[in-house]
């Protein structure tokens, strides 16, 4: 057991499979049984909330931790965090916002929903504020998505020279770039708890 948790390749492959066991051994006896469409929704779903939970547990990493202690590290410890620990935590952040936005838009077209909800109800003259309420956080989850992919990521990429693609840049641009993805980080926060309440009320409120 130890060395299967000691590789994060195989426990995540191991967790995945004792997933989808679990799910195949219950799906029969549930109210999706035979259904493909209804079991498509399950999986995506699924999804959603997986990598849901990967983007924004990333996103409060970084506000809730990083980005208070960074100034408290000593200078000389900081590129392990700079030059290690935040590329690969924003790897996964970009790619999680993508697959999270992918799969929401997926399931709200499998449960016939989608474009009601992107237009907040307008095409139903608002007759269901169910649909305009999780209308409202979809397109927060859009905005904060965009924000990761063509202002957090962009100025990251410069503030902390990823890859080296900004070898030349200097320390008042570095910094100028840092600060504006701390912004927009700190934005995508503001934005997330009312996100949630509305990704989550729908379901709750108007089941």
């Amino acid at each position: 057991m130890a060395n299967l948790l000691s590789n994060f390749r195989n426990t995540v492959v191991v967790s995945t499979v004792l997933a989808i066991i679990l799910l195949w051994a219950f799906v029969g006896q549930s109210n999706v049984a035979g259904n493909g469409h209804e079991i498509s929704h399950v999986v995506f779903r699924w999804l959603h909330v997986f990598f849901g939970i990967l983007w924004i547990g990333l996103l409060y990493y970084f506000n809730f931790v990083q980005i208070r202690v960074m100034p408290k590290i000593p200078v000389e410890q900081k590129p392990g965090v700079t030059g290690h620990i935040a590329p690969e935590a924003l790897f996964w952040f970009r790619w999680a916002a993508l697959l999270t936005v992918i799969t929401g838009l997926l399931v709200a077209a499998i449960r016939g929903y989608l474009v009601s909800a992107l237009t907040l109800g307008a095409d139903s003259g608002f007759a269901d504020p169910g649909t305009t309420f999780i209308g409202i956080g979809m397109w927060l989850g859009l905005i904060m998505a965009f924000n990761v992919w063509f202002v957090i990521w962009p100025n990251q990429q410069k503030a902390l020279n990823i890859a080296n693609a900004y070898p030349d840049l200097s320390a008042e641009a570095k910094a100028a770039a840092g600060r504006t993805a701390m912004l927009f980080s700190r934005t995508n926060m503001l934005l997330s708890i009312p996100m949630l309440v509305a990704m989550v009320g729908r379901q709750t409120m108007w089941g």
